[in-house]
């Protein structure tokens, strides 16, 4: 298990730097698939992997020169209160739900790349 844990964490460090993406369209459904994580369990990890992903990242891009701190702040700050909203209802959803939910949003983001 742990060697699929650090294989998914890689995977997600590398898409999230090429593309933006890691914790919710990466690494969930590699924690769910390869790990057998519940979901709410790959939600939380994710959540707790992203910190760490995300300070490496805005390091490395900062040396390059690419980070605006203002605009990273007028979307943080409202992140920061979603990410207290969204799981506040996540605790509150059916598994089956929640489920189906992210099945819907991975959907939806496909269709939207192939247009």
């Amino acid at each position: 298990m742990p060697v699929r844990l650090v294989l998914i964490g890689l995977a997600a460090g590398v898409f999230g730097a090429l593309f933006g993406v890691g914790g919710g369209i990466v690494m969930v459904p590699m924690l769910i698939l390869l790990a057998a994580y519940p979901e709410r369990s790959a939600m939380a990890t994710s959540l707790a992997a992203i910190g760490l992903i995300a300070t490496e990242g805005v390091i490395f891009f900062a040396l390059h020169g690419d980070v605006e701190p203002g605009y990273a702040a007028l979307v943080g700050i409202p992140a920061t209160v979603g990410v207290l909203a969204g799981t506040s209802l996540q605790q509150r959803l059916a598994t089956r739900t929640l489920t189906l939910g992210f099945a819907g949003v991975l959907a939806a983001i496909a269709v939207r790349l192939f247009m």
